[in-house]
């Protein structure tokens, strides 16, 4: 099984280059891939789910602590609905390179996205391998 990591900026947009690189994963790997996010509803975490689970795939995502758990979160749920403070972001973020094998990041050219930084930075930490797309 490949625990691929799909992170990104919230303002990322280009739905059609995450949903063609979704369905290649599908193609190459089958049922021999999970989809794994940060749970974010805007941008490249959103595209990651809503496509992941259009095409029938494997996923789970790790949303900050201060979330709700819902049926896609891979911790217990007494993980969830904690107080918010901004570290929670950046825990989830080094959670996600831990998990996950591979992390491909959607970033916009010429964008400074704090948190898909942090998640490449761990994974680089990691030995894991990393791709960013624009």
């Amino acid at each position: 099984m490949k625990r691929i990591g799909i992170v990104g900026a919230r303002t990322y947009t280009n739905k059609r280059k995450i949903k063609e690189f979704v369905f290649k994963l599908k193609q190459q790997f089958n049922d021999k891939v999970e989809i794994v996010s940060g749970g974010q509803p805007k941008g490249a975490d959103g595209y990651a789910k809503k496509f992941a689970l259009e095409f029938d795939m494997k996923y789970v995502e790790f949303p900050p602590r201060h979330y709700q758990y819902n049926q896609h979160c891979i911790l217990e749920q007494n993980h969830y609905g904690k107080p918010y403070h901004i570290t929670n972001f950046f825990d989830r973020n080094k959670q996600i390179a831990e998990y996950s094998d591979y992390i491909v990041a959607f970033i916009p050219n010429n964008y400074n996205s704090r948190g898909t930084l942090d998640t490449i930075e761990h994974a680089q930490k990691l030995k894991k391998k990393v791709v960013i797309l624009d």
